[in-house]
């Protein structure tokens, strides 16, 4: 089992109870809306990754982007080759923490009632 710290730290210095990440839809402009379980929604701007020569390369592409999805650990993550088990190759998979997702991301709403 993975240990999922208690509280992070913000860029404002703000400590806070850390968050787990409940669900991620891809946009058309390289942007992830990500749910977290408090019930907030967030936008995280994934374009200052996706460079060429870096393990976010294979998804400058948008069908590749799309594949993201949030894995057994609540990390966002995209497989590079959808057919292989990123479960049992463990280098087939990109992923982003969620606190630093939190906290690198932008309010998109009020919190959902789900």
């Amino acid at each position: 089992m993975r240990f999922q710290p208690p509280y992070i730290v913000s860029k404002r210095n703000h400590i806070t109870q850390a968050k787990r990440i409940t669900g991620v839809v891809p946009n058309n402009d390289f942007t992830l809306t990500i749910s977290f379980d408090n019930g907030e929604k967030r936008l995280y701007d994934m374009r200052p990754f996706l460079k060429k020569g870096t393990v976010f390369e294979p998804f400058m592409k948008p069908e590749n982007f799309r594949r993201v999805y949030v894995d057994d650990t609540h990390c966002i993550a995209w497989d590079i080759d959808p057919s292989i088990d990123s479960a049992k190759v463990w280098n087939n998979k990109v992923d982003l923490c969620p606190d630093g997702c939190y906290i690198d991301s932008i309010p998109v709403g009020g919190v959902s009632d789900v």
